[in-house]
């Protein structure tokens, strides 16, 4: 039976192999340090060809994917983060990131008052946070152009 850790490890093995391929192309300088350039992916891809074989030879029980609802959800939290990454920019901070946690807050238990209380509370708990207690005096709170 064909299990999932087995096709895994092969494309680990393989990935590792094309790696170690890589590196062996690495020119190497006049004055370079004994070891060489090469030896460290080398050695990384050995170790990834090691865990390749370990997973073919010795896979676990076949594994249970979730549901296709919490499938939906992890692919909606991904779009979120992305979106979120994209936004935080010409936003500033305080609306991307309450929408953000008001969504994720949201696909975790549905109550549209307490995920609205929460997106708003971690929006300034974090600006806060952020700005006064790390010091990052560049993190605009709203975009620049709604600044008088």
């Amino acid at each position: 039976m064909l299990r999932s850790d087995r096709v895994f490890g092969l494309v680990v093995i393989l990935a590792a192999l094309a790696y170690i391929a890589s590196a062996l192309q690495l020119q190497t300088s006049f004055l370079s340090d004994p070891m060489g350039s090469k030896s460290f992916p080398i050695g990384l891809g050995a170790v990834a060809v090691l865990c390749g074989i370990v997973m073919i030879f010795k896979p676990e029980d076949e594994a249970e994917w979730p549901a296709p609802v919490a499938i939906l959800k992890i692919f909606i939290s991904v779009v979120v983060m992305v979106a979120y990454a994209y936004a935080l920019k010409p936003l500033g901070f305080l609306i991307p990131t309450t929408l953000a946690a008001g969504i994720l807050s949201y696909l975790i238990t549905p109550r549209l008052t307490f995920n609205v209380m929460v997106g708003i509370g971690l929006a300034i708990g974090l600006y806060l946070l952020f700005r006064y207690a790390l010091g990052l005096e560049t993190l605009q709170a709203i975009p620049k152009g709604w600044r008088g």
